[in-house]
């Protein structure tokens, strides 16, 4: 049944009206009371009290008291269950990845942050292959309701990647990391896609009816946003603003396009504004010395560290220089690397306002330190290229609310959107459905209300699970 499709049957309804309190309770990451989500789906209160009831029993709710109980009868919250369904998601960037499993609610707790990889398919994909199949057969892995993962480039079908700046074209990474046939589905998509998605739910872009977010990594991509739904395009393809020519730039990119703008913005952009080598997915460390390096020249230049020489390791501009990588480099080249790249992002956005009428531009990944850094001259360059029907009141331009960080433990905007993609498939009737009988019994590890303990193994069995409540 299409969750949009009206009810016909009362056993339709109520699943109905199950699907949208469990969305609720997502999307507002489990922080309303019963009362007010009662209120806010037009629910009578005896109905959500059989819902509350009829999922807590499947292992989908659980209930704690609100921090702050009003006047009168206990106020309590419904969150996800200690027991309950789980997205397993996965943020795959050109050197790295990381493994988060995040509950109903959207709190991701890390399980493996930070492993590197060679940058190559096989190098990349089998080992995430292994670490994925590893949490699948571990304690929470009959939880697991869906595999969401961000990838850093074009994906197409659902199942193939391409990461022109890498050389991979047309990976098949279904097949490459194994999961078998009883994994639970793969959810494959953009990262610059999933983490504009992300912004939209949970982030700056949150109520915005049309917006764009600007995903900065090594290279440069993006999505258009419509009450907060990225666009697709014919091949799920759209959003790859990097591969525009949106400053002028003749250079041939790895993408086959010729002056794209992510030549001039991005992880190897900054390494090759500061006269350093870029290229094959590596360097992060070094674009964050340089960023780190730019940071302390501002604040000996603005006289807050004191402007000894000593102040945050740096020296006063134009005085020696500092180990950025291998290479040494002043303050006033770092500073000189970021304020060229700030520049021509700001150019970038200027033209995507001027073509896509946005009410609000969102940065994630190495854009929040460049507008942190060089906001007055990423400012400056966009409101130089805005046609004067949109200079009276500009987009806004804003950092993500979601982090920047690359550092184990961090969730930024593509492991959010990962886990986003897992949630949407999974809150359905069909998803929900699939919890109760599905292989495994998933979720069905966990000791049941009369306390009796029943093991993972005797889940993995097929042993009975708990029936369906009324709801």
């Amino acid at each position: 049944m299409n969750d949009d499709a009206p009810a016909r049957t009362s056993g339709q309804l109520r699943e109905h009206n199950r699907v949208r309190l469990l969305r609720a309770v997502h999307d507002c990451g489990a922080t309303r009371t019963r009362s007010r989500l009662t209120r806010e789906l037009g629910l009578a209160r005896g109905t959500a009290s059989v819902l509350v009831a009829g999922l807590h029993e499947e292992r989908l709710l659980d209930e704690a008291p609100a921090a702050a109980p009003a006047r009168g009868r206990p106020t309590q919250v419904p969150g996800p269950h200690p027991y309950g369904p789980l997205a397993l998601a996965v943020d795959l960037r050109e050197d790295t990845w990381d493994l988060a499993l995040c509950p109903l609610g959207g709190h991701a707790t890390t399980v493996v942050a930070g492993r590197p990889h060679d940058g190559t398919p096989g190098g990349a994909l089998r080992p995430l292959g292994a670490a994925v199949r590893e949490q699948l057969a571990g304690e929470a892995g009959t939880r697991v309701v869906g595999v969401g993962m961000s990838a850093a480039g074009p994906v197409r079908g659902g199942r193939l990647l391409d990461i022109p700046h890498l050389g991979w074209r047309d990976v098949d990474v279904a097949a490459l990391l194994a999961l078998g046939p009883y994994a639970p589905p793969l959810h494959l998509g953009n990262d610059a896609r999933l983490a504009g998605l992300a912004e939209a739910r949970r982030g700056a872009l949150r109520g915005v009816g049309v917006g764009v977010h600007l995903h900065v990594a090594f290279d440069l991509g993006g999505a258009l946003l419509v009450d907060g739904r990225p666009l697709d395009g014919a091949t799920a393809t759209a959003g790859e603003f990097g591969h525009m020519r949106l400053t002028g730039g003749h250079g041939r990119c790895r993408c086959g396009a010729r002056g794209c703008w992510g030549l001039e913005v991005g992880g190897n952009a900054l390494l090759q504004h500061a006269g350093l080598e870029a290229g094959g997915g590596r360097g992060w460390d070094t674009a964050e010395r340089i960023l780190a390096r730019a940071r302390a020249e501002r604040e000996v230049r603005a006289g807050r560290t004191g402007g000894g020489a000593g102040a945050a390791g740096t020296e006063p501009s134009g005085a020696g220089g500092a180990d950025v990588g291998d290479v040494p480099l002043s303050g006033a080249a770092a500073v000189a690397a970021v304020e060229a790249t700030a520049h021509a992002l700001g150019t970038g956005i200027g033209n995507l306002v001027n073509a896509l009428d946005p009410e609000a531009v969102t940065l994630s990944g190495l854009g929040v330190p460049l507008h942190a850094l060089a906001g007055d001259t990423l400012t400056a360059a966009y409101l130089d290229g805005l046609m004067d029907v949109h200079r009276r009141a500009p987009a806004r331009v804003v950092p993500s609310a979601l982090g920047a960080d690359r550092r184990p433990g961090a969730h930024g905007g593509p492991l959010t959107g990962a886990m986003e993609a897992v949630f949407d498939a999974f809150l359905t009737p069909e998803g929900l459905a699939a919890w109760r009988t599905g292989p495994g019994t998933r979720g069905r590890t966990a000791p049941t209300a009369a306390g009796d303990a029943r093991t993972t193994a005797e889940a993995r069995t097929g042993g009975d699970g708990p029936t369906s409540g009324p709801a």
